[in-house]
């Protein structure tokens, strides 16, 4: 996921609107602001009824490792 402030983030070239409660998450679990964000991370998102992306967690190294239990 890719973070360039504002209230989008981009995946695989695609935008996609950060819910209005949306939630990000930092490697120790504290919630972050989106504004505070830049660059490129590996995350576990999930979405919200309308499309919307509704709470991010950044993941570390040795989360990222690991494959995603719903695939």
């Amino acid at each position: 996921m890719s973070f360039a402030g504002g209230d989008s983030v981009a995946v695989d070239d695609t935008a996609y609107r950060l819910s209005p409660g949306a939630q990000i998450r930092d490697t120790r679990n504290f919630i972050v602001l989106p504004s505070h964000l830049r660059g490129e991370y590996k995350v576990r998102a999930v979405m919200d009824n309308n499309g919307q992306v509704h709470r991010v967690w950044l993941l570390t190294p040795e989360e990222a490792a690991v494959v995603d239990p719903k695939q």
